[in-house]
């Protein structure tokens, strides 16, 4: 039986100029016909945000093909697969962004781990094409991040980590998603009395952690503690706990193809029902549906060959 040919993607891999708060790929050598030479998918190990000063065509984001026309942006997470084909043989002007979004919300909130991973899913969760005309705002912050890249005033490395910040929250609120941990956030972002417990669970959730571990890290009775953690994040230790569990599952899911034992024993489940149960718990679904599901486009690149390439 003959397999079918894998589809050929590239790997481009960009690194941030040291020093440099991201990288940016501007004038007129970007200037081109778009998919003249070869037109199929790549995808970078940054985040690419793009905005077209000239011209029309196509852009792929994974297997959707939408249309472009000047004024137009793209924000594409990274490691997901894009290509962009100009209409006929009239050159594209196209500058982009590179970042590393985890960068950013790391600077925003330090103290905080679980509440930066909730943020960094929100901000990588879709690859989307936006009118300016449409999303003035995002458009705005671009083009002024573009601008202190090429001029490179006094202090446009503090105004572009500044720009930046206020760019990963315009994508969020165009994601449209809420953080999964409904749990006052900024209680918690915030000195609290279970703030230890919140940092003990993020660092060790796949042990097999127990309630009276985390009252004594807050130096509690188990009892109090009890009470108090649910009070700030309106759920039980050990469903909290759980939580972090199957969202570090998802991106074992995401990234690799272990079996469901595997991934289960990873992020510290004893037995793989009590892993199903839970992720169906939270995610409304079975481990196995969610990561055939179509929008689990990082699972898909496990189909792909993969072809490294550094930049274009």
């Amino acid at each position: 039986m003959s397999r079918k040919k894998k589809e050929t993607v590239e790997l481009r891999f960009y690194e941030i100029p040291q020093g440099e708060p991201l990288l940016a790929l501007l004038g007129e050598e970007w200037i081109r016909v778009y998919g003249q030479d070869a037109f199929y998918s790549h995808f970078h190990n940054l985040m690419e945000i793009g905005y077209c000063r000239r011209g029309a065509g196509s852009v792929l984001l994974e297997t959707e093909e939408k249309r472009y026309q000047t004024s137009m942006l793209t924000i594409i997470p990274a490691n997901y697969p894009h290509s962009t084909l100009s209409d006929g043989s009239n050159p594209n002007h196209w500058e982009y962004l590179f970042f590393d979004p985890a960068a950013v919300i790391s600077e925003m909130y330090p103290e905080d781990p679980a509440y930066r991973k909730e943020l960094l899913d929100c901000i990588n969760m879709r690859a989307s094409l936006l009118s300016e005309m449409e999303y003035p705002a995002i458009a705005g912050i671009i083009k002024m991040i573009m601008e202190e890249m090429r001029d490179k005033k006094h202090h446009y490395r503090e105004m572009v980590k500044g720009l930046m910040q206020a760019l990963c929250v315009e994508i969020m609120r165009i994601n449209g998603a809420e953080p999964v941990v409904r749990n006052q956030e900024k209680k918690l972002r915030q000195a609290n009395p279970i703030a230890p417990a919140i940092e003990y669970i993020t660092n060790n959730y796949a042990t097999q952690v127990k309630a009276q571990e985390l009252a004594q890290v807050c130096g509690m009775s188990e009892t109090h503690f009890r009470r108090r953690f649910e009070e700030y994040v309106n759920m039980p230790p050990i469903d909290y706990l759980n939580l972090v569990r199957i969202q570090n599952a998802c991106e074992l899911l995401k990234r690799t193809n272990d079996s469901m034992e595997q991934v289960a024993a990873h992020v510290g489940f004893t037995t793989t029902s009590t892993f199903n149960r839970n992720f169906k718990k939270f995610l409304k679904t079975s481990p196995y549906q969610w990561k055939i599901n179509p929008n689990n486009y990082e699972q898909k690149l496990l189909g792909y060959h993969i072809s490294a390439k550094k930049g274009w």
